[in-house]
């Protein structure tokens, strides 16, 4: 592939919510511009973009793909990336790495909750941004509907340049607003001039005057013209549009039917005409030698820099690094350092990405985005420098997962191969991670919802050839005394020989420390029991505390207080004097009013107004309890609560059905309260019932 300089290129995130078309107009995109000699489905599972065998069966984008598209002189880095919710991350990477956004919103649907997520994802990171309206060739598609919900969300900066011309209900032209004219289309997306039909009029003079508002207020000389009552020139207009879209005080709404080519050949024209090169735009990392800020901003002549924005492994086409370079020229044969690691990296290759295939190239210019290939120790996230100039970026900024399950391998032998899997699939996708659960006995697996969790575990078995099963977490219950006790106890065995004697007697209490769990004191006179066995019966009581008398989980906040007991010269010994320990645990703990603590959330759930009663009454059932409501002065009201640990199982499918997707939660441990009768009466069945399992 050809080399294009900063300038000539144009980094594109096509962004919006699950169903709204994305993939369909990079498909277009790729076509018209002569990536592909057809034009592929997402129904049929041919699509450059959406190539993984998951995305293929489920018809649907799971990972961002980079498609690079050609047009004019101008290289476009189109960045295709799912709507659905479960792979934010994904999204979040790319938005990192883009310097524009194209929002698409599937004109019968209108804005969706996924169309606000993309808009504030812009807002983040400072992107300038156009809208898409698609499937504007369906009946029932509203431009009009469209411009009017976003404007009442964004207010004036909303901005059509285009309206649909319909005759006999089916789409067939466009006004363009910049130039008062009217297009029909043709085949493959080619257009003709036409006339404006009358019913157009209205709001062609609505959307200019607003456009010419806003060209106004781009100079002192344009705002005398506009109240002078001179017209502008399409040329005036457009280079105002680009200063506007550049600074985010104008966001255009396009339309047209990818499917049909309709639309597509303007909003790659518009995307070369409005959205900078990133030569026009700033970034900055901290140089690790001087600890200086250094201003890297995509300028070719500065040293090699790149911060790595995703990472692809896969067992077919291996591994890849996709890089975004920051300053200087990268070429194939250089030696980078890789600022995180401390490692330095020799560059075999250097490709583009083509959807799946990688296309080599001899160098990318600041501002490019590629891939380079085999980098082992290099992970998302990572900045790679020259070692004389080691420039560090910021990290990629996703979201945190709260959704998880319990996950075991399907075939006994088949742990370590999931391991190996789960390492690799965390490498790309930072919104997941394996966790090993030492403490309840489990391996867990979080995901942004119950859908990523479920396509890892589908993953796992298409890519990797192992089988998970996927059932619901343990919860790490906890248990205590609340009242005290005092008991003794005898180990006494004769075996011939040496027997084993160990006698104690032993009082048992809450301590109030629930971080802790056992204080042992030994308060013994006249050497009852001798100074050397002391440490043993510590031993056992902490040995016992690990998995409780009540249903085997950790036991907090007791205090045992050796008093008493008696030894024999010959017989006692310290493994005696420890099981004797635990013999009066068990007892003294179980006559002291054993409870059941469950973990405590704080919780925070963010979400629209009109969704908080249905929100807060799902809370109560679950056990949760309100503490507060704030608004977040965006329209959505954060909710606070605590709430058990057990009862946030399935929140994350619960939430997003009450509000449409629009609710977001997040929470954190905050402490361990005493269990309800009936909770504890179920734990301690399933406890009894599995011991007797064991037994039978």
């Amino acid at each position: 592939m050809k080399v294009y300089t900063t300038d000539r290129i144009r980094n594109v995130v096509i962004l919006g919510h699950g169903g709204s078309g994305k993939t369909s107009l990079v498909e277009a995109m790729a076509y018209l511009s002569g990536v592909t000699s057809r034009m592929g489905s997402v129904s049929e599972g041919n699509t450059v973009s959406d190539y993984d065998k998951e995305e293929i069966k489920r018809k649907f984008s799971i990972n961002t793909t980079v498609m690079p598209i050609i047009w004019g002189d101008i290289k476009v880095n189109v960045l295709d990336t799912p709507g659905y919710f479960d792979f934010v991350g994904e999204a979040e990477e790319a938005a990192a790495a883009a310097d524009a956004a194209v929002i698409v919103i599937n004109g019968k649907n209108g804005v969706e909750v996924g169309t606000q997520k993309a808009w504030d994802l812009c807002e983040k990171y400072k992107l300038p941004r156009m809208f898409f309206v698609s499937n504007m060739d369906v009946d029932n598609a509203s431009f009009r509907q469209v411009v009017e919900d976003l404007t009442e969300l964004y207010g004036k900066k909303i901005a059509p340049i285009h309206l649909p011309i319909r005759e006999n209900e089916k789409f067939v032209g466009y006004v363009n607003v910049v130039r008062q004219e009217g297009r029909r289309w043709l085949e493959k997306g080619e257009k003709e001039p036409c006339d404006i039909p009358d019913y157009s009029m209205e709001y062609l003079e609505k959307y200019r005057e607003n456009l010419l508002e806003a060209v106004a207020e781009t100079s002192e000389e344009f705002m005398d013209r506009y109240f002078a009552g001179e017209e502008f020139s399409p040329a005036e207009i457009m280079a105002a549009l680009t200063m506007n879209v550049d600074d985010g005080s104008i966001v255009p709404v396009a339309m047209g039917s990818p499917v049909n080519f309709q639309g597509v050949i303007n909003l790659l024209d518009d995307i070369v005409q409005y959205f900078p090169s990133p030569d026009k735009r700033k970034i900055a990392g901290i140089n690790m030698k001087t600890s200086e800020i250094y201003e890297a901003n995509y300028d070719f002549a500065k040293a090699k820099s790149a911060f790595v924005f995703k990472t692809i492994v896969d067992p077919f086409i291996g591994k890849y690094s996709l890089v975004k370079v920051a300053s200087g020229v990268i070429k194939n044969d250089d030696l980078l350092y890789n600022v995180n690691r401390n490692e330095e990296v020799k560059l075999n290759k250097l490709y583009v990405m083509e959807g799946s295939k990688p296309i080599e190239i001899a160098e990318l210019h600041a501002g490019d985005i590629g891939a380079i290939g085999k980098l082992n120790v290099t992970r998302t996230g990572d900045s790679l420098a020259t070692k004389n100039t080691p420039i560090q970026y910021a990290g990629i900024d996703t979201s945190t997962p709260y959704t998880y399950k319990r996950y075991f391998a399907k075939n006994k032998g088949e742990e370590d191969k999931v391991a190996q899997a789960l390492a690799k699939m965390m490498l790309e996708d930072l919104t997941m991670k394996a966790v090993n659960d030492a403490e309840n006995r489990q391996t867990l697996i979080y995901g942004m919802g119950d859908q990523h969790i479920d396509i890892i575990a589908s993953k796992l078995l298409t890519k990797y050839k192992v089988e998970i099963e996927l059932a619901r977490p343990k919860v790490a219950f906890r248990e205590t005394i609340r009242k005290n006790s005092d008991v003794e106890a005898k180990y006494k065995k004769q075996s011939g020989g040496h027997g084993q004697y160990g006698h104690v007697k032993m009082r048992f209490a809450n301590s109030g420390d629930m971080e802790t769990p056992y204080v042992f004191e030994q308060v013994v006179v006249g050497g009852a029991v001798p100074k050397n066995y002391f440490p043993a019966v510590e031993k056992g009581i902490q040995e016992s505390v690990q998995r409780g008398p009540l249903a085997a989980y950790p036991v907090v906040g007791v205090k045992a207080t050796l008093y008493d007991g008696s030894y024999h010269p010959v017989d006692s010994s310290e493994m005696a004097f420890k099981t004797a320990a635990m013999q009066a645990f068990k007892k003294g703990f179980m006559e002291a009013s054993p409870v059941l603590l469950e973990p405590i959330a704080s919780l925070k759930v963010t979400v629209p107004d009109k969704f908080t009663g249905d929100v807060m009454g799902d809370l109560n059932k679950r056990r949760g309890r309100v503490l507060g409501m704030n608004p977040d002065h965006k329209g959505s009201q954060i909710i606070e609560a605590d709430i058990p640990m057990m009862e946030l199982y399935g929140y994350s499918t619960q939430l997003r059905s009450m509000t449409g997707g629009a609710g977001i939660f997040a929470y954190e441990f905050a402490r361990y309260e005493q269990a309800p009768s009936d909770i504890q009466a179920k734990e301690v069945e399933a406890r009894a019932s599995k011991v007797n399992t064991l037994e039978d």
